[in-house]
């Protein structure tokens, strides 16, 4: 695990390290702590535009003596795993381009308007609250759907967000974004107790259907 005080002395770190500006954008329990809705993470989410950004991020956090590691451990054989280093406990994961199936819209990149700077080249950005509980869902680790949880019973859920960045999302290529997110929110109603309002999954289920349906009419 790591602290919000931890992260801030690594960032500050990796800050001092770095030999030119980059930005990056914090996602997942990251992003949380930034947003003062978590105080601990197993760890460290950071998603990547540039390639060199990444690599250059990576070369820096190695110099503090984090090794590499194999990213299938935790996320099993995946498209778009993240490259992951780890010193002792703590872990970074650093994905570019995409969040496994999720893609990194330009609406998310817009969202995140929370920024932080650590010494002069490391530009953080936060995602969204919105776009945090999306990303989230596109996970089966029983740590994401608990912080779902509690990003619904702490936060101010804007669905209309949601709604509108799953229909973007399967627009982009993600084709299981509606179901994957609808079938998450089902099962949180249904075994959680979770308020998520039925209207929510109805404009789901319809988006779904409308999908299957076009999909069906380019077959024929």
């Amino acid at each position: 695990m790591i602290n919000i005080k931890e992260q801030q002395n690594l960032f500050m770190q990796i800050g001092k390290k770095l030999s030119r500006e980059i930005t990056v954008y914090a996602i997942g329990g990251t992003a949380m702590m930034f947003l003062g809705a978590k105080e601990s993470t197993l760890d460290i989410d950071l998603e990547f535009l540039k390639k060199e950004d990444k690599n250059l991020f990576k070369e820096s956090a190695k110099s503090l003596g984090y090794k590499e590691m194999d990213a299938q451990i935790v996320y099993g054989a995946r498209d778009n795993c993240p490259e992951m280093i780890h010193l002792g406990d703590s872990r970074i994961d650093l994905f570019l381009f995409n969040v496994l199936d999720f893609k990194f819209s330009e609406t998310i990149q817009k969202r995140a308007e929370q920024t932080h700077q650590f010494y002069n080249n490391l530009i953080i950005k936060v995602a969204d609250t919105n776009d945090i509980l999306l990303m989230k869902s596109v996970t089966n680790r029983a740590k994401d759907k608990y912080d779902i949880i509690k990003l619904i019973n702490s936060s101010e859920i804007n669905w209309d967000i949601i709604i509108k960045e799953a229909e973007n999302q399967v627009n982009l290529g993600h084709e299981t974004a509606i179901l994957t997110l609808g079938t998450r929110l089902e099962d949180l109603k249904n075994n959680s107790k979770i308020k998520i309002p039925q209207e929510v999954l109805d404009k789901l289920w319809n988006l779904l259907k409308n999908q299957i349906s076009k999909k069906v009419k380019k077959k024929n």
